[in-house]
């Protein structure tokens, strides 16, 4: 059966011949990073989400953690949200195996607070909460993550009151070029895929298939004498092309599909997760189209594009589907981005202006039927300034006129001052946000779950203030920031239905992250978050740990022909709900957990690498969501090949 308010998973044949069509389609294309090869780490990072166009980090007033693609290929993770796990204010709950639901949250903020995006596709789902699911969301062809923390609606609207995921996938040009892998392991684990790209005259392209098979373990924790295996399979294409006829002028698309089939137990009120025989079938389609005008020499920008992101989702015991959703986005926009330089102050000036139309529809077919959409028209506009290369100041404003709700105006202040004689940086950001309640939570309905028409929308306020100090000649790099966020009418569900708890959420903490490289050839990463909220009752947010950890150890030697990557998760306590027969909830604790992960390769020659990973090396046992199994030892091993 599915689980209360916050769903399950399950399992079905996947169709490859469509997937690897797609994969022949081409289409569009810590404020910190490091850089692979000299391992001296960047103070001129290009950030594209802070701003809606590409700022240097130096001009960044908000705090912003940058995952480069040497980063990715360093673990070798094959999992986005395992990935996101080390990121400063970023909490992630998976229930059970991989392919199950996977959360993230921001700063305390709930999943649904948080947008994400893939190549400028917004990919929330209307029909799941309108929040993203990341358990099917794999590495291959990511070149980059983008995690923007604090409120951030006046630039990217309803769902981004929490902060900000922007995937950005690979672009390549030049001499054409392929590659491919393969990995296999414990539980029956296997991964590959092939990827190629380049350019062609005034085209550039890029396509992308694989996918992940598992085994699995008891999504239901096995220590609780659950033992049927929950399996998973997934299969991901995606392409892009660009079309450049002249060089004022371009043209970009890009689509992207993942089909999943997963296993998952059933869920008893009074017991909780249990052996079962349910299941899940899905296929996620995403698209976009652009094209981008250049005048001025560059200066004043136009960009007009359209997206649409598809979710269908069957879900089923023993075989039989007992509901459907279908959930898709649409949405159109334009943006002019203007750029200008006065002699006073050495003084930078960068205009922007978008229009948007979006419109959500979701369909469910199951315990009950709806059918219904809301569109929204948004204009925005941004004004940056920067003076001497140091100051820069941002002020963002939008307003939102929804078909369903009231029309709400947000905005947003940054400001970034540069102290380059002693490497500091110093930041601070004020941002406010709405968040209304999602078709789901308005007119849902499930054997345990009422949706509530009567639900208001929710209003955010956060800030925060933060520094960056870079020291050693630029081998040390520390981040500190200190952040407020308070949420007025929080929705939260009861596990019969939702509302909003009247009075202010408060959610304040501190986040901390280290860069260093001692020695040509280690990096060290290190980040610590401490989170501290409650409802407007005094009740502490669920699955909201009070203290979280990390760190990466990363040494590339012998003529950076071999890599070992050591990576430490420490999550402190955190609390959970406990559904009763009756399906009311009550407040259980989950207990700290660290887990270990090691990665190595060695490279072969220029076109061949093995590698190694092991996750969990200890073994550890530990809940991410109350009643869920987690993964004991587990290890893969594998080949890339390049062309």
């Amino acid at each position: 059966m599915r689980q209360p308010v916050f769903g399950c998973s399950s399992r079905f044949a996947l169709p490859l011949a469509c997937a690897a069509a797609l994969a022949a389609i081409p289409a569009h294309a810590p404020a910190y990073a490091q850089d692979g090869t000299s391992g001296v780490i960047s103070l001129e990072e290009i950030v594209v989400t802070s701003n809606l166009t590409p700022t240097a980090e130096r001009a960044v007033g908000s705090a912003v953690t940058i995952i480069d693609e040497t980063e990715l290929e360093d673990r070798k993770v094959r999992v986005v949200a395992d990935v996101l796990r080390t990121v400063p204010g970023v909490t992630v709950n998976r229930t059970g195996v991989v392919g199950n639901q996977t959360q993230l949250r921001i700063r305390g903020a709930e999943s649904n607070q948080t947008l994400v995006m893939i190549d400028g596709i917004e990919v929330n789902d209307p029909s799941g909460g309108s929040e993203f699911d990341f358990a099917h969301l794999l590495t291959q062809g990511v070149a980059r993550i983008e995690v923007l923390r604090g409120p951030q609606s006046a630039l990217y609207g309803s769902d981004a009151i929490g902060g900000v995921v922007n995937i950005v996938t690979r672009r390549a040009d030049g001499t054409p070029t392929a590659s491919g892998f393969f990995e296999g392991g414990t539980r029956a684990t296997a991964s590959g895929g092939l990827s190629a790209g380049g350019s062609v005259g005034k085209f550039d392209y890029f396509a992308s298939f694989g996918g992940l098979r598992t085994e699995g373990f008891s999504s239901a924790a096995e220590w609780k004498g659950n033992h049927e295996k929950d399996g998973y399979e997934n299969v991901t294409a995606f392409g892009k092309i660009g079309f450049q006829p002249i060089e004022a002028l371009r043209f970009d698309a890009v689509g992207r599909l993942t089909s999943y089939s997963a296993e998952s137990d059933d869920f008893i009120g009074g017991i909780g997760p249990v052996d079962g025989d349910g299941s899940s079938e899905g296929l996620q389609l995403f698209g976009r189209a652009q094209a981008r005008l250049d005048l001025w020499d560059g200066r004043w920008r136009h960009t007009a594009g359209v997206a649409r992101s598809r979710f269908d989702n069957d879900y089923l015991d023993g075989g039989i589907v007992t509901s459907s959703y279908l959930g898709t986005r649409t949405k159109f926009d334009y943006q002019s981005d203007l750029s200008l330089e006065t002699p006073a102050a050495s003084a930078t000036h960068d205009l922007t202006f978008r229009l948007e139309h979006q419109i959500d529809a979701a369909e469910v077919d199951g315990y009950s039927t709806f059918d219904r959409s809301v569109g929204e028209t948004s204009v925005v506009g941004q004004y940056r300034l920067g003076v001497w290369d140091r100051l820069f100041l941002t002020g963002s404003l939008r307003h939102d006129v929804n078909e369903l709700f009231d029309d709400a105006t947000t905005y947003r202040l940054t400001a970034a001052y540069n102290i380059d004689e002693t490497g500091t940086k110093l930041r601070a950001s004020y941002g406010t946000g709405v968040k209304n309640p999602t078709l789901f939570e308005l007119y849902g309905y499930t054997d345990t779950y009422h949706g509530n028409p009567d639900l208001k929308p929710e209003e955010a306020a956060g800030w925060d203030v933060g520094i960056d100090q870079w020291l050693w000649r630029e081998r040390l790099m520390v981040q500190a920031t200190y952040f407020n966020q308070r949420i007025t009418d929080l929705i939260q569900g009861s596990g019969e239905t939702s509302v909003n708890v009247a009075g202010t959420s408060e959610i304040h903490g501190v986040e901390l992250a280290v860069a260093a490289t001692p020695v040509e050839g280690l990096t060290l990463r290190g980040s610590y978050t401490y989170t501290d909220g409650e409802d407007a009752r005094g009740v502490r947010l669920t699955r909201r740990p009070m203290h979280q950890a990390s760190l990466d150890a990363n040494y590339r030697f012998w003529q950076e022909r071999a890599n070992v990557n050591i990576e430490l998760l420490y999550t402190g306590e955190q609390t959970d709900l406990f559904y009763n027969a009756d399906y009311s909830t009550r407040v259980v604790d989950l207990d700290p957990y660290v887990v270990v992960n090691a990665a190595a390769s060695w490279d072969i020659n220029e076109n061949a690498q093995v590698y190694g990973r092991v996750e969990n090396l200890f073994n550890t046992r530990y809940e991410q969501a109350y009643g869920y199994g987690s993964p004991g030892f587990s290890a893969v091993a594998g080949l890339r090949l390049s062309f």
